[in-house]
């Protein structure tokens, strides 16, 4: 298996939900073996609708999703079971979801009894998960009430390593943890996937840690995957306004502050046009008519914005 094959591939997912909200509309992402990807946007935006669909948390109503070439939404019985041990989680909050009634020991324990490890290969391998990611042999007999915010998270990711899953879905995994413990985390993470080859979908709304870790970006508005591409392509010339302004807001990144007017538009209306044509700074009247299509900008950099071509690749100065 290498680096570049492709492990977990959604293409053109949408779900709108009862109420006429357009959580997902079309959206497409890729993520390779041993790679991590960066899901960003602002609240609402769909990141985690779109990651309880990767997850088979939720059904979509269009589109497919493949993880090692299957098909996430067929599969049945032990293959379904093999799925779930391929295809883990890191919550956001781990105080909710590491049950209160069990400890650290008995809540790994959990997840490889149900994927029928020997229960003679439990102790040692929760002893190695713990050592590995640097929690003493006493934390796994505490009961999460008896932990702090960064211990409990290193307990929710030996949990989700139990398995030695090929890819870990971290859903705003340190949005919860101060800044020292949310760096001790992250590269906790990283030493992870070197050692273990593991790839990430990291989904966060705070884009200084986003470039921390990971290798190529999404970014999502309103439902749609709006520019995507290398890591060091975002940050140092995003083309989209959506993802300067973004960027604009991440401190730390020397750039002008760019203030957006006006809320986000109802999710259940959306414009007509560009989602974005209602608060973008540099918005044309085509803008407000017809929907742009994602298009190639650079090397595997593609944005969704009339303004952006190959010959011109941002719709607008990273400072304004």
């Amino acid at each position: 298996m290498t680096k570049h094959e492709v492990l977990l591939d959604a293409q053109d997912i949408r779900k709108t939900f009862g109420n006429g909200v357009k959580a997902v509309d079309g959206v497409s992402l890729q993520v390779h073996r041993g790679e991590t990807v960066g899901l960003v946007g602002e609240s609402g935006c769909g990141k985690s609708t779109t990651a309880k669909m990767l997850l088979r948390l939720l059904t979509p109503d269009e589109g497919s999703i493949t993880f090692a070439g299957a098909d996430v939404h067929r599969v049945r019985g032990r293959k379904l079971r093999e799925l779930r041990k391929q295809l883990q989680v890191v919550p956001q909050n781990p105080q909710t979801s590491l049950n209160p009634r069990l400890t650290v020991r008995q809540s790994i324990e959990f997840n490889l009894r149900a994927h029928a490890y020997p229960k003679r290969e439990w102790a040692a391998r929760v002893d190695g998960l713990l050592d590995r990611v640097g929690l003493a042999q006493r934390h796994g007999a505490a009961f999460p009430h008896e932990m702090s915010g960064g211990q409990l998270q290193r307990a929710a990711i030996a949990r989700a390593l139990a398995t030695e899953p090929s890819l870990v879905v971290c859903d705003e995994a340190v949005s919860a943890l101060d800044k020292s413990v949310q760096a001790q985390v992250l590269n906790l993470l990283a030493e992870l996937q070197r050692e273990l080859g593991v790839a990430y979908l990291f989904i966060s709304h705070d884009l200084s840690v986003v470039e921390h870790i990971s290798d190529r970006v999404v970014v999502m508005y309103l439902g749609k995957v709006v520019e995507e591409g290398p890591s060091h392509a975002m940050w140092s010339a995003p083309s989209h306004p959506y993802a300067t302004t973004l960027l604009s807001a991440s401190p730390g990144q020397g750039r002008t502050r760019i203030i957006l007017r006006g809320d986000p538009p109802n999710p259940a209306d959306p414009p007509p046009g560009c989602a974005f044509h209602t608060r973008c700074p540099v918005a044309e009247d085509r803008c407000r008519t017809a929907v742009p299509l994602l298009r190639t900008v650079g090397d595997r950099h593609n944005s969704a914005c009339h303004l952006v071509s190959v010959d011109r690749p941002a719709a607008m100065a990273a400072t304004v």
